[in-house]
């Protein structure tokens, strides 16, 4: 079997559980490295950092081996991990597993998950994004207190790569964005358009100690996605 070298980021942070999981599928197929935000990045989209200076710490993973955390976005990690960290370039770079899915149009430009592939893919490198669904968006900002059980994606994840490595990435695809449901009827993958929006934006006005207002960025369902959608299904 041909092995690779497999690139693998995300937006929640290097220490976060879904990586790990992307990890141990992508430990099957070649040699792998771990370039990752420092802290949670979520919602930050395709941000590159140019107006402070950017480190690179080594940490280590759960699994005993080596990563890097990165104090910038999942692209500015991409991008160190391309241009500095690598003595060659991926053949494949994973971004996730996502702690909640990213479905629809809205997330192409806000997730960070989508970042850090967008990054890969304008670079000319197969990506993979891979996100799992979770019952509440509570459990993304509570990675470590809850435990999240990845298997589904993985399953999925290990399935598509031994796909690529049968038949090469699909040609024309710049990125595979993979959406998991936490607890699948079937694993057969479905593909589908882009859904509007995951959320309908709410705004909420607090006022301080000292009388001047601040805002929480919150959502509520979209109800407008067709039934055919990525979001939808």
């Amino acid at each position: 079997m041909i092995r690779m070298k497999i690139l693998l980021s995300n937006d929640d942070g290097v220490d976060a559980s879904g990586i790990l999981a992307a990890k141990q599928v992508a430990d099957e197929f070649g040699e792998t490295i771990v370039v990752a935000p420092s802290k949670q990045q979520s919602g930050i989209g395709h941000a590159l950092t140019l107006v402070d200076p950017i480190r690179v710490n080594e940490v280590n993973l759960r699994d005993g081996d080596i990563g890097y955390g990165v104090t910038g976005t999942p692209t500015d990690a991409v991008t160190i991990a391309v241009y500095e960290l690598m003595d060659e370039w991926p053949d494949l770079v994973i971004s996730g597993i996502n702690t909640g899915r990213n479905t629809g149009k809205g997330e192409l430009s806000t997730s960070g998950t989508l970042g850090a592939a967008s990054e890969a893919a304008s670079l000319g490198i197969p990506t993979i994004a891979v996100s799992q669904h979770i019952p509440s968006d509570d459990i993304k900002f509570d990675e470590g207190k809850i435990e999240i059980d990845f298997s589904a994606s993985q399953r999925v994840l290990r399935d598509l790569i031994q796909k690529i490595v049968d038949n090469g990435f699909p040609e024309g695809v710049d990125i595979l964005n993979l959406n998991v449901p936490e607890d699948p009827h079937s694993y057969k993958p479905i593909i589908c358009p882009l859904a509007v929006r995951m959320y309908e934006p709410v705004v909420e006005k607090r006022i301080d100690p000292r009388g001047r207002p601040y805002y929480w960025i919150n959502g509520k369902p979209y109800m407008g996605n067709s039934e055919n959608s990525d979001d939808y299904i």
